[in-house]
């Protein structure tokens, strides 16, 4: 290939790439940004399914060994906040009745959860996130824990409840919100 053949390519090259480099240099990414941001976006999509099932439905379970939904919701709430609080920040944590039966109860609880985990999260640095997080009965599987794997931790916990709650919504005819698309 001779080199005028190659100059229209030349030319295409830098026409594209004069938009990268116009650009402003990017941040440079933060571990409690990033942790933070994900927690904010789980909240949404938690806070979304867990409303979607009517108030007379959260009883229902898919087996009699399962818990029913109302009971998914406030796992999800009682786990956010004891492994949240590993992390040793000095936000209060809300209290869970773990025996509530109120839509609007429950709701609550699930909201102050992940409210008090952006709290927790605000209160870290990307250095605090690598520190111990405070033992808990749990290290005897895993290990001991930095307070970033905590959270990595509970937010891919939230995840697999998720996951139920949706055959939950489903098997009662609801479609999940986030795949509810026009």
């Amino acid at each position: 290939m001779r080199c005028h053949n190659l100059r229209p390519l030349l030319v295409l090259a830098v026409v594209l790439s004069a938009p990268l480099l116009a650009r402003p240099a990017a941040q440079a990414p933060s571990l409690q940004a990033n942790l933070l941001a994900d927690w904010i976006s789980q909240k949404d999509t938690l806070m979304k399914i867990a409303s979607v099932m009517p108030e007379e439905k959260l009883t229902y379970k898919p087996t009699p060994p399962q818990r029913n939904y109302g009971e998914q919701i406030l796992h999800i709430a009682e786990a956010n906040v004891n492994q949240m609080g590993r992390l040793q920040a000095k936000a209060t944590a809300p209290v869970v009745d773990m025996k509530a039966t109120s839509r609007a109860v429950i709701l609550k609880a699930l909201d102050a959860s992940f409210d008090y985990g952006s709290a927790v999260l605000r209160e870290q640095t990307d250095q605090s996130l690598l520190q111990a997080a405070a033992p808990t009965r749990f290290d005897r599987a895993t290990g001991p824990s930095t307070r970033a794997r905590v959270v990595e931790f509970i937010i891919g916990h939230t995840w697999d409840i998720y996951g139920q709650m949706v055959v939950y919504v489903r098997l009662n005819g609801i479609t999940p919100p986030a795949s509810d698309r026009p």
